[in-house]
């Protein structure tokens, strides 16, 4: 559906005339925000999910055991896969870790991450004519613990073969490098797609999108 063009005449006059003018009002702010995103029908949830499912990679957060920065935030980018054995979204974010990178060590130390999806990753607020740091640059940090998943459940090599599919270069990091499958445990989301601040997404409605 196509946005009211009062509405967007509403947002803009909002954002962009000076307050001396027309006197600020949150409330008013609140409201033609909330009338804006109703008339885009934007699901959070299912942005969420879409960001994780497109992207090939994430940045992820974790607290660093560095010795030369202990403590301090690290971050580090990972491949990442969501996709069952047909390709298709399950929202279960999957990746591989060593020990012999900063994030390994990490999260073995104090298991908090956060991982990072943005449109940009696929260049869709670029093509848009959108800068990256725009809340209309649709972005969701997914914060959680990592989860090691046992090579021995029947679940694993499903999970490993799919992650290969999508990343075959890693076939050669788990036999090189003793790289080991882990899943994303989410205890929050975060989710960013238009102006008004972020939103908080509960787990069970993100794995609750129908794909």
């Amino acid at each position: 559906m196509q946005p009211c063009p009062s509405i967007l005449i509403a947002l803009i006059l909002t954002f962009l005339i000076p307050n001396t003018c027309f006197g600020y009002s949150p409330r008013e702010d609140a409201r033609v925000i909330k009338e804006f995103k109703r008339q885009q029908g934007l699901n959070h949830a299912k942005i969420a999910r879409d960001l994780v499912h497109r992207a090939n990679w994430a940045a992820l957060g974790s607290l660093s055991t560095n010795k030369l920065v202990e403590g301090y935030p690290m971050v580090n980018i990972i491949s990442i896969d969501d996709s069952d054995a047909s390709g298709n979204s399950t929202g279960r974010i999957r990746f591989l870790l060593t020990d012999l990178d900063f994030t390994g060590p990490d999260w073995q130390k104090d298991n908090k991450v956060t991982l990072l999806f943005s449109d940009e990753q696929t260049l869709r607020c670029k093509d848009g004519g959108k800068d990256p740091m725009e809340p209309t640059c649709a972005r969701s940090m997914i914060s959680g613990q990592v989860q090691k998943l046992d090579p021995s459940d029947q679940s694993y090599q499903p999970a490993k073969d799919a992650f290969v599919r999508r990343h075959p270069a890693a076939d050669n990091w788990i036999k090189a490098h003793n790289f080991y499958l882990c899943e994303l445990e989410i205890s929050n989301i975060f989710v960013l797609d238009f102006y008004g601040g972020p939103h908080n997404v509960k787990a069970s409605d993100y794995y609750a999108v129908s794909k």
